[in-house]
């Protein structure tokens, strides 16, 4: 109730005094345009690269060095560290990823954002960006009509950028115009007391506006008016890189145990960092006064040396916490270790992957090979065999014959307790992600859907035949029984074809011929066995009520084989053009 009260009490507060005061009104709207740049620059990339971002992070992160070095590069070019991380916690989540490399990203990313401080200082305090900002957003409101996925992110860009400098714009001018009334430079504190202060400021003022980005353009732009002192500025950037930790923590608050992990790293890394930067502060400052003449940098630029700063004691944290990062992992993954979901429930899908494509793609992908090893265990079962002794190198003949006491299975229960629900959550998850993929993209997630159907069906089919298969095999009648044990042979046979697939490193051209060399022989089997029904059924060994349960049972079982070898192909063979081509042979 009482909570009820104060916020908008707080909320009337700040507005009074934002249009009571026309210089903070001026520097509270130029941080509002610039934080509205900022999600458009995120949002516009996502939409441009069309998956590129996803495919170099998942794709150049293999070791520790290059992992940061593309956390450093993605970061720099979309201006965005949160996005690197939800794609980073996706890649997590659909194991795409380990953890050691997202580590390494995070570590880089936070070099990449010190970017944002020198997009400010060079070009946002030196030029007449105001005057650009507006093209840009004119161009980039006009791509926005595009049908063109890559043309509107562009657009959303250049709005982005257009924002970002207006923003900045505003920023400056509401210093300059605050300078005349109120000189914030005449509070400044020397001195290690001042440095813990402006620290406090800075970590404060980036936990409220949430992004380290915005902050720090705050700081350059009120360092470059004069209205705050120079060291007074190092430490408000010191508190910035420690804010962002915080609003990393709260974020992922609602995340999975991947969140969660990334960001204690982020917090130890920034920590770390902040203490090393506030230790060494003032030999720190002196290294970029003797570094500035190097890059051309003025001495009484203050601003570009505020960025070199910045720049430098991150790349410090990470030349610090680097060689100590297999000893973090370890840490980490002890950290969040919650039990096991129940029997039916879904492992890879997690909100944090469905608007990544690639991740999604792969959760849908490993959720349905879950639900494969959930029904081949009920399948199994349902044969009276053991998985053990089907995946082992035991004769399958030996192995069949020796197993024909009926299991204690209800096919019935465990499909509708787990098999079936299940599904229903891939479904459900399916159809949702889809919104966020392109025509290629929905195909696939299509495909795994109709895999994920065979695989129910797979399981109905073997709920008909287990009611004969356990009449059958306690007859007196040998015929039957052998009959049976080769239904279950065939089965068997591949059952473990399609697992030495799984973990071959064959490529996927080797993989479908294999499947369409066993789709021939199934075929062939099949002829032949009902050649000898027919011969079972003239020499009077078998009667007509039996031939009936016999070619029935015969169906469901080819009925399996081939969802098997078709769900195989979907599972495991990567090339997408192959599995196409393999189609054609489909029967």
């Amino acid at each position: 109730m009482l909570k009820q009260i104060i916020t908008p009490l707080l909320f009337l507060f700040f507005a009074w005094f934002v249009v009571s005061n026309n210089d903070a009104k001026t520097i509270i709207a130029g941080i509002a345009i610039f934080l509205i740049g900022m999600h458009y620059m995120e949002s516009g990339f996502k939409l441009f690269s069309g998956g590129a971002l996803e495919t170099v992070l998942q794709k150049f992160t293999s070791t520790t060095p290059r992992a940061i070095g593309t956390g450093f590069l993605a970061t720099s070019v979309v201006q965005s560290s949160s996005l690197v991380s939800v794609i980073i916690i996706s890649f997590l989540s659909a194991e795409l990823m380990g953890l050691t490399s997202a580590v390494g990203v995070v570590f880089g990313s936070n070099i990449g954002t010190t970017t944002t401080a020198w997009l400010v200082s060079s070009l946002g305090l030196k030029i007449k960006i105001a005057q650009y900002a507006l093209p840009m957003l004119i161009f980039g409101v006009i791509m926005q009509f595009s049908k063109h996925n890559s043309y509107k992110g562009l657009g959303s860009v250049l709005i982005g950028l257009g924002f970002i400098f207006l923003g900045i714009s505003y920023m400056k001018e509401g210093f300059e115009t605050l300078k005349e009334g109120l000189n914030l430079a005449e509070y400044a504190m020397a001195g290690y007391l001042g440095v813990f202060v402006y620290i406090l400021f800075g970590a404060t003022a980036t936990v409220v506006i949430q992004s380290s980005s915005a902050t720090m353009a705050i700081i350059i732009t009120a360092l470059a008016t004069g209205q705050i002192d120079y060291i007074n500025a190092l430490s408000l950037a010191i508190g910035a890189n420690v804010g962002t930790t915080v609003t990393a923590v709260l974020g992922s608050l609602a995340s999975n145990k991947n969140g969660k992990r990334l960001a204690v790293a982020h917090l130890i890394f920034n920590m770390i960092t902040g203490l090393l930067a506030v230790v060494f502060i003032y030999q720190l400052k002196d290294l970029v006064d003797s570094l500035a003449p190097l890059l051309s940098i003025r001495e009484d630029d203050f601003a570009m040396k505020l960025a070199l700063f910045h720049t430098i004691f991150n790349i410090l944290g990470v030349v610090a916490v680097a060689p100590f990062i297999k000893i973090l992992v370890n840490f980490l993954e002890t950290l969040f270790c919650t039990k096991e979901k129940g029997r039916g429930k879904p492992k890879y899908l997690t909100d944090e992957v469905m608007e990544i494509p690639a991740s999604a793609l792969e959760s849908i992908r490993k959720e349905t090979i879950h639900l494969y090893d959930k029904s081949i265990e009920a399948i199994v079962h349902a044969m009276n065999l053991h998985r053990k002794e089907i995946f082992s190198d035991q004769n399958v003949q030996d192995v069949v014959e020796k197993s024909n006491l009926p299991f204690d299975i209800n096919i019935d229960e465990v499909y509708h307790q787990e098999i079936k629900n299940l599904y229903s959550e891939i479904l459900h998850y399916s159809s949702r992600s889809q919104s966020f993929m392109d025509e290629e993209g929905n195909n696939r997630v299509y495909e795994l859907k109709l895999t994920a159907r065979n695989i129910i069906e797979m399981v109905k089919d073997i709920r008909e035949l287990q009611r004969n298969l356990n009449f059958f095999t306690k007859s007196n009648n040998w015929f039957m029984i052998h009959e049976y044990n080769k239904l279950r042979e065939e089965l068997v046979t591949i059952f473990r074809e399609i697992e030495q697939m799984r973990h071959s490193s064959d490529d996927s051209t080797e993989i479908m011929t294999h499947i369409g060399v066993l789709k021939e022989k199934g075929n062939d089997n099949e002829i032949s066995m009902s050649k000898n029904i027919d011969m079972l059924i003239r020499d009077n060994k078998i009667d007509s009520k039996m031939a009936s349960s016999l070619i029935n049972d015969m169906g469901f079982t080819y009925s399996i084989s081939k969802k098997l070898l078709k769900t195989a192909s979907v599972l495991w063979v990567k090339d997408q053009e192959i599995i196409e081509l393999g189609d054609e042979y489909e029967y």
